[in-house]
């Protein structure tokens, strides 16, 4: 089980730049379809300043950012029996393909489910840009089964 009294700490913070060919891909790959998220032209005429980071790609910039064997170490969790259980998110300001986003975590929970059989780590992200402007909080939940 992971030790309660991680709740509270920081993790490393890191910053990743935000690539247009990679935004096009995840929109490819999750069959999205709006051409904002594609098309310069398009997101400039929707009033973007240029491609918009679809909502969900914070979490692979994220998992991308984060050192995991660091995590299952802090956790003292098994890879072979961990699980992502959940993932949330709260917006606070639009991110675009140029922006350079850093994410600042912290452990917000630690508990445990059925007699501790399913332990659980609950991680939150700010998420800022290049200019300090809050983006997002990104919520991870993993689960050790």
């Amino acid at each position: 089980m992971a030790d309660k009294h991680l709740i509270g700490h920081r993790l490393d913070a890191f910053s990743i730049e935000v690539e247009k060919g990679r935004l096009r891909f995840f929109a490819k790959a999750i069959g999205e379809t709006d051409p904002i998220y594609t098309d310069e032209d398009a997101a400039r005429a929707a009033g973007h300043r240029n491609l918009p980071v679809p909502p969900t790609f914070f979490k692979c910039l994220e998992s991308e950012g984060r050192d995991l064997q660091q995590l299952l170490e802090l956790f003292d969790f098994d890879l072979r029996r961990l699980l992502h259980a959940e993932q949330g998110f709260d917006y606070h300001n639009m991110a675009y393909a140029g922006d350079v986003l850093t994410y600042e975590s912290h452990v917000a929970d630690i508990y445990e489910k059925k007699g501790g059989a399913l332990q659980f780590a609950v991680i939150v992200a700010r998420v800022t840009n290049q200019h300090g402007e809050h983006i997002a909080d990104v919520r991870t939940s993993l689960v050790q089964r």
